[in-house]
């Protein structure tokens, strides 16, 4: 099956910047490899503690070394929609995994926190940094060493990438992820955003809102739009991490339920005491991670990935950067319109032919590495399927030759745009990204005065004033990784959705998130250097013209530059932003953290 030849391009690239350290990664993983599971060699009294709460015939068959133990390593919590489903999984699993003659353990659990609940709040500075930590969970779940394979239990933001990077340490092991699955749908996500902008302007009160919130954000499984949760989903499996098809089918199912024993099933039958032994480090190549770019952005997903998947790449000793991103954006169309880059949802996206669909069109078309290796086999044209029950039975069906709906998920033949969803912005200002899926054309290119902000409420307080009136770009600094911890923004939205409205010109410039909910105004966000590090948007004074140009991928401070370089950066007292609600608690975080194209990872 052919490869374009950018694809091809940015893919050798990836591989010649990445030869030593990915050789490296890949000597540690032949090495832990050798070592084996640990459980022949552990002392009586370590087994003992291994498998104490066991049952008689389990501590049997963990006593020896040929039995195959599964780890499972779960975010289960019951207060997020999300990871609420996964109550169950465990005793799925084990079930799963007593009929193939094997055991299976609760290895640890990770923190799985929400945005949606810490939006605009003081946690949400530990957002970001829950990454690290979830990755550091999951490898001290492992690190007992008693598992031959594992199992990963994570949708949301931070805990999908955090789990792959944790699991790439111990990459010597199979791994497979299980998803739980999106909610049903509730409130139409365009009806959400217009109640969202009538209490920004005043115009209707907090119950209607929380009655909106409410009947949007309603029962067990993922939100339903297309941020960072379904983007993670849709990486997955696109990567060959998840079984086909089993990305976006909803919680408490029949189908549901057997894909998550079949993921048991199949993660044993990986481990290196079978014929086809698949470790996680090998799935996790420089071609899937080009795969999981060019899915990115042929679904408009989510603007963190611009920071997790450099990161998640570089737990496999793989060298990624913005550049990469931005030339593949620039040759992959966008065949998908999820909200907020359209009005349907993540459960229409799936019916009208999801993942199988969109995957085989992005390799027919030549957008895709084919030969990969995937936790479902060889090649990945054995994820352009769905994911059925026939008569009770698992079965994966050719995914259909014609989209459910046209205008939810497109062919490569009548893509929505022949350019990718994010793009790369340089100038003197930094570098930043911008999500335009979402953007209309009209909207992706301002010119206007800056206003300063240091905090969303700053800019709010404006809004509500009626201080902010006219043409803008709002700079919203000192909330990058080092400052706060990069918090996203999206009570923003509201009130410059409502500028933007009125017929003017608005952008916001920021060096802190907004994630995979970014919308219809231009949002110009991770810009690097940040302010703390005395970046250049640090020195941008109230009234300064600034120029963002998402077409031309340009960013530009206009007016004297010597004048602009000759300016001290703006010192802001960030005392008050780093206490409280746990925040002190991340004071080394923030000093090891680095910059936003790197990853935002303290692992360096």
């Amino acid at each position: 099956m052919f490869v374009r030849k950018a694809i091809l391009d940015v893919t050798d690239t990836i591989a010649t910047r990445s030869r030593d350290s990915r050789r490296d990664y890949l000597d540690r993983l032949d090495t832990a490899r050798e070592a084996g599971v640990n459980r022949s060699v552990l002392s009586c009294g370590n087994l003992a503690h291994g498998f104490a709460a066991c049952s008689p015939t389990e501590k049997a068959a963990l006593a020896g070394n040929k039995s195959l133990n599964l780890g499972i390593v779960t975010s289960y919590n019951d207060m997020l929609s999300a990871h609420q489903p996964y109550q169950l999984y465990p005793d799925l699993i084990k079930e799963a995994a007593r009929a193939s003659g094997a055991t299976a353990q609760v290895a640890g659990g990770v923190p799985a926190m929400c945005d949606g609940v810490t939006q605009g709040q003081p946690g949400m500075d530990l957002s970001l940094f829950s990454r690290d930590v979830i990755a550091m969970s999951t490898a001290i779940a492992l690190s007992h060493n008693m598992f031959d394979a594992a199992v990963f239990l994570g949708v949301c933001d931070k805990i999908v990438p955090g789990l792959l990077i944790g699991a790439l340490s111990f990459g010597h092991l199979p791994g497979i992820f299980i998803p739980a699955g999106p909610m049903t749908s509730g409130l139409p996500n365009d009806e959400k955003s217009r109640v969202r902008q009538l209490y920004a302007e005043g115009k209707v009160g907090r119950a209607e809102l929380l009655e909106s919130e409410s009947k949007s954000y309603h029962s067990p499984g993922t939100c339903t739009f297309y941020g960072t949760a379904n983007s993670n989903q849709m990486l997955m499996e696109i990567m060959g991490l998840h079984l086909p098809g089993s990305s976006f089918v909803n919680p408490g199912t029949p189908l549901r339920d057997e894909l998550t024993r079949e993921a048991t099933r199949r993660a044993l039958l990986l481990t290196a005491q079978g014929d086809d032994y698949t470790p996680i480090g090998h799935i996790v190549d420089e071609k899937a991670i080009v795969n999981g770019l060019v899915g990115l952005l042929a679904t408009g997903g989510s603007t963190n990935h611009t920071m997790h998947l450099v990161a998640m790449a570089a737990a496999a000793g793989i060298q990624i950067t913005w550049q990469d991103m931005s030339e593949l954006s620039d040759v992959v169309p966008l065949l998908a319109r999820v909200y907020p880059n359209g009005a349907a949802d993540v459960n229409h996206f799936h019916s009208a032919g999801g993942m199988g669909f969109l995957i085989r069109e992005l390799l027919e078309s030549g957008y895709l590495h084919e030969d990969v290796r995937t936790v479902w086999g060889s090649g990945l044209s054995n994820y352009t399927v769905e994911a059925k029950l026939l008569d009770g039975e698992l079965s994966f069906e050719p995914a259909p030759v014609q989209s459910g709906n046209p205008k939810v998920l497109a062919t490569a033949s009548t893509a929505f745009s022949q350019n990718g969803g994010l793009k790369l912005l340089r100038g003197n200002l930094g570098s930043a990204v911008i999500k335009v899926s979402a953007v209309k054309p009209e909207n992706r290119i301002v010119k206007a005065h800056a206003r300063i902000f240091h905090s969303q409420q700053e800019l709010q307080d404006a809004f509500k004033s009626g201080d902010l009136n006219g043409d803008v770009v709002a700079v919203v600094r000192f909330q990058g990784p080092r400052a706060v911890g990069m918090p996203e923004l999206h009570k923003l939205t509201p009130p410059l959705g409502v500028l933007q409205d009125r017929g003017f010109k608005v952008a916001l410039l920021t060096d802190g998130r907004m994630s995979g909910a970014s919308g219809k105004v231009p949002a110009v966000i991770h810009v690097t250097p940040e302010a703390i590090d005395g970046g250049a948007i640090s020195k941008i004074r109230d009234g300064d013209l600034i120029s963002i140009d998402a077409n031309a991928g340009t960013l530009m401070f206009v007016g004297d530059e010597h004048e602009f370089e000759a300016r001290l950066p703006a010192v802001e007292d960030l005392h008050r932003e780093r206490q409280g609600m746990g925040r002190e608690l991340f004071v080394g975080f923030r000093a090891l953290v680095g910059s936003a194209d790197r990853g935002a990872s303290i692992f360096g």
